[in-house]
C-alpha cells in the first residue's frame, strides 16, 4: 500500500509563486513515474505535468510550460511542482499521482487512466 500527500497549497496574488510538495508513504519499494494534475469546479482533471522515474523525462501541459517545473527527490519519496508566475486560471485542486502498472513503468505518463494512486489534493487559489 502507497499513500501520496500534497503540500504547499495556498492563497497567492498573481505573478507569484507556490511550490507544491507530494510525498509517498507506506510500501514505497518502487519509484514510479509520476504526474501532477489539476480540477477547476465544474472542469475535468488535466494534466499539468509528468515526470519520469529517474526525473530526466518530463512532460508539461502547454498551458503551464515556462512557468512550472516538476523536479524529483527519490532519496525522499518526494516529487515537487514549482509554480512562477501563476495566473487566475490556474485556480484549482491540484493533485498527485504515481504510476504503479509495469507497462507504464518509462518515460513521463501524460493519461490519467496511466495512474493507480492518486493523493487527496491540495487547493490552489490565485487572485486577480
Amino acid at each position: 500500500q502507497v499513500q501520496l500527500v500534497e503540500s504547499g497549497g495556498g492563497l497567492v496574488q498573481s505573478g507569484g509563486s507556490l511550490r507544491l510538495s507530494c510525498t509517498a508513504s507506506g510500501r514505497t519499494s518502487s519509484t514510479f513515474p509520476m504526474g501532477w494534475f489539476r480540477q477547476a469546479p465544474g472542469k475535468e482533471r488535466e494534466l499539468v505535468a509528468a515526470i519520469s522515474r529517474s526525473g530526466l523525462s518530463t512532460n508539461y501541459a502547454d498551458s503551464v510550460e515556462g512557468r512550472f517545473t516538476v523536479s524529483r527527490d527519490n532519496a525522499k519519496n518526494t516529487v515537487y511542482l514549482q509554480m512562477n508566475s501563476l495566473k487566475p486560471e490556474d485556480t484549482a485542486v491540484y493533485y498527485c499521482a504515481a504510476a504503479v502498472q509495469a507497462q507504464y513503468q518509462y518515460r513521463a505518463r501524460t493519461r490519467p487512466s496511466e495512474y493507480d494512486v492518486w493523493g487527496q489534493g491540495t487547493q490552489v487559489t490565485v487572485s486577480s
